[in-house]
């Protein structure tokens, strides 16, 4: 059985106040750095930022070898006690934690021991650095960020990110309340995706191909071990609701579906290639790249109209999901929309992205209508 040690730190300036984790995984036989974590998680306490670089850390170890062993060293009395089970847990924002790190890997394969801080200095010195750049960009105005988008840019907590990523800038104020928290999965392939065909909502709705069935098989499996999903909704069509059938059995979830996360309509362009629409429609195309108010030919549905349609749908899903996590199944067009919103970005953002099929993202939105992108197009759980 592999052997690997995890080290995880975590720390709050004011305690509450900027908070972020540091967490590495080394070999034990060889003491290889082989994973290092880090991210900025907004205001927080030293203890909640200590149980959140405990569970990167073991999320990460698992994510290398779900069979190994694990033991885990921290500079944390209270995390290591309380893991061994010595000592109880009684805060609200550590129980969670607490038991979605007690999940990652069975009891009988982890261990803790408490080492002094000048044994943790890895781990210290991640959990610094992602404070560092959480805090050294100032806020953005929510109101700057509206008259961009519809949308917000600021800082959310969402727990549904990769394995060993991240550090991401911005804050939010201690009194705004949990996210309602939106991971974007886009389905898997059908046979149209390898070829990079247009396929919208007018098409011919096709179903998953085998890869497609595997992709959202291996989606369905990495989101049930992050273990942070409360609610499934997908767009109606036929691949969007394959795809979140299959992650929904992994995470003994029922599916909603909602129309306004659909894709574009793209008209007469169905089923052609870039190329081929190129050839057929070269003044409707150019007209189309130009300008987000311009409809594919034969009556489709402008990029300005799917943002609208967006927009519309992800207030309304805020609204419904506030302070939960929720999984959105939807496609390219969709996803890209709800990101260029919440980074307040331009419609031609929408033209420098590229989201693999059944790639995870995520956004989160605070109830005063900020939001943060916390992942993009993170497709290690297919390979």
């Amino acid at each position: 059985m592999r052997e690997f040690i995890v080290e995880a730190d975590g720390g709050s300036r004011g305690n509450p106040g900027p908070a972020g984790y540091g967490s590495v995984v080394l070999d034990a036989t060889t003491g290889e750095t082989l994973v290092e974590a880090a991210e900025y998680i907004g205001v927080a306490t030293n203890n909640v930022a200590e149980y959140r670089g405990l569970l990167a850390g073991l999320r990460a170890a698992f994510e290398l070898d779900p069979s190994a062993s694990v033991h885990v060293r921290m500079d944390s009395k209270l995390v290591v006690e309380q893991m061994s089970g010595r000592w109880k847990i009684k805060h609200p924002d550590m129980k969670p934690l607490a038991m979605q790190a007690a999940r990652v890997f069975p009891a009988d394969r982890v261990s803790y021991e408490w080492i002094p801080r000048e044994r943790n200095k890895h781990a210290d010195r991640l959990a610094n650095e992602a404070m560092d750049a959480g805090t050294s960009v100032a806020p953005s105005s929510r109101r700057g960020a509206e008259e961009r988008s519809g949308g917000g840019a600021a800082k959310a907590d969402a727990d549904a990110r990769a394995a060993g990523v991240v550090a991401s800038p911005g804050w939010a104020p201690a009194d705004m309340g949990a996210p309602a928290t939106f991971v974007l999965l886009r389905h898997g392939e059908t046979p149209l995706t390898p070829q990079k065909r247009f396929s919208g909502s007018g098409g011919t709705n096709p179903s998953l191909s085998d890869v497609g069935r595997d992709q959202a098989e291996r989606a369905g499996a990495a989101l049930a071990r992050r273990g942070t999903i409360q609610a499934i909704v997908a767009s109606p069509l036929a691949r969007t609701r394959e795809t979140a059938g299959i992650v929904a059995r992994h995470l003994g979830l029922d599916v909603t579906v909602d129309e306004g996360i659909r894709e574009t309509d793209f008209g007469a362009w169905e089923g052609l290639t870039f190329a081929e629409v190129r050839e057929r429609y070269p003044d409707d195309l150019t007209r189309w790249l130009a300008d987000p108010t311009v409809e594919p030919s034969g009556g489709g549905e402008s990029f300005a109209a799917t943002a609208t349609r967006i927009a519309a749908a992800r207030d309304k899903l805020v609204a419904a999901y506030a302070g939960r996590t929720v999984l959105l199944v939807s496609h390219v067009t969709p996803i890209k929309t709800f990101v260029q919103l919440a980074l307040g970005a331009p419609p031609e953002a929408l033209f420098r992205m590229e989201l693999s099929a059944a790639a995870l993202s995520a956004v989160a939105y605070y109830a005063d209508g900020n939001a943060s992108v916390r992942l993009f197009n993170d497709t290690s759980h297919l390979r």
